[in-house]
């Protein structure tokens, strides 16, 4: 029902943001020159939509007209022309220097060219772009990685400082808030998935991976620094993150896992003269990471587009139909807006649970004793 819902939300906004370009070309056949001129620069709700859940090199916060107000991050660039640099190979400085990608600096550029939109390119001697140096910059993705991690560190000391103190008595603060959940992926994820005599070894990799996408997933939902960076709804994070799991996955594997793959017991057809079963099997080991890196991704991402799209009607209506019919549909937009960031809350502890549930039964799968 859930998965439904949001599938049924989706198409709703993606129709939305498709309507926007195709009414203002219908608007634009019966319009004059001065008219087609404010047109151009009307609201673009496919870019917004994008632009938010894209990664970026500041953390924007608001914009005034032609005023943006945004916390700049460090750009760490290596030139693969250093000739053009006196020599110079390496480059730090902060992306405040591009003028939120008006400006050029020191050579390079956010690019606005189909090629590289968004990325920083080098330029040559007359400004024209040459390529994309090594970017080594820390976005606002990895910004939010970092400060994700803070708070987890905070978290498991704070809980570990608790227990400890509180030994033989009743949990408090925040070891009473986190406990329960430990004990919940220890109990019913671990030992259900892996068994009793395996489990113990993964509960370090399980509950990091749990907490860590739930702590993303949160942190996504507040639009405010140094929260709203949509981490889990970018699929290199997601990427990483399944590569964690099948690496444990087939480092932990033993001889028994290794041989139902290479060597299953079906009928010798099925695995001679073509070994049919055993490029089944393998290229189910190959998927497995790849369905756990989509599906985590598409969720959240999902989620944040479609608040994004639905706050857009605002504006989408102010420049359609005028000031009016943007406070006309704020209610309404609102009122979806608030109903979706819900509806990702309960997605943000569904999605960490399926990825660390799916990832222990994977490990058990690598270690389960042959009967």
């Amino acid at each position: 029902m859930l998965k439904t819902a949001k599938v049924f939300l989706i198409i709703l906004a993606l129709s939305i943001v498709n309507f926007v370009p195709l009414g203002a070309q219908h608007a634009n056949e019966h319009i004059s020159e001065e008219q087609e001129t404010h047109t151009e620069e009307s609201f673009n709700a496919g870019k917004f939509v994008i632009d938010h859940v894209s990664d970026a090199y500041d953390w924007h916060i608001a914009s005034f007209g032609d005023k943006h107000i945004s916390i700049p991050l460090p750009i760490i660039l290596y030139s693969k022309n250093p000739d053009l640099h006196n020599g110079k190979g390496f480059h730090v400085f902060m992306s405040s220097k591009f003028h939120h990608g008006h400006s050029d600096y020191k050579g390079f550029r956010i690019s606005h060219s189909e090629e590289f939109e968004g990325k920083i390119v080098e330029l040559d001697a007359q400004g024209s772009e040459i390529g994309k140096p090594i970017d080594i910059s820390i976005t606002k993705t990895v910004a939010g990685i970092f400060a994700s991690v803070v708070i987890l560190f905070w978290i498991f000391l704070t809980v570990a400082r608790n227990a400890k103190n509180n030994k033989g008595k009743a949990p408090s603060g925040l070891q009473n808030l986190f406990e329960p959940i430990i004990i919940f992926i220890r109990d019913e994820i671990a030992k259900e998935a892996i068994g009793e005599k395996e489990h113990e070894r993964f509960m370090p990799f399980l509950l990091s991976l749990f907490f860590f996408i739930l702590v993303n997933n949160f942190m996504g939902l507040i639009p405010i620094p140094p929260f709203g960076a949509n981490v889990t709804g970018n699929i290199a994070v997601t990427m990483v993150l399944a590569l964690f799991t099948f690496g444990v996955t087939t480092i932990s594997g033993n001889k028994h896992y290794w041989k139902e793959i290479y060597n299953p017991d079906v009928p010798w057809w099925l695995k001679f003269p073509i070994p049919l079963m055993p490029i089944v099997e393998l290229s189910g080991v190959i998927t497995k990471p790849f369905v756990l890196m989509v599906r985590l991704y598409a969720n959240m991402l999902a989620g944040h587009m479609i608040v994004t799209v639905f706050v857009s009607l605002i504006f989408i209506f102010t420049s359609l139909m005028g000031t009016a019919a943007g406070f006309g549909i704020s209610p309404v937009s609102v009122a979806f807006s608030v109903f979706i960031l819900l509806l990702d809350v309960l997605v943000s502890f569904i999605q960490a649970y399926v990825f660390t549930l799916l990832s222990a039964l994977y490990f058990g799968m690598a270690t389960s004793e042959h009967h």
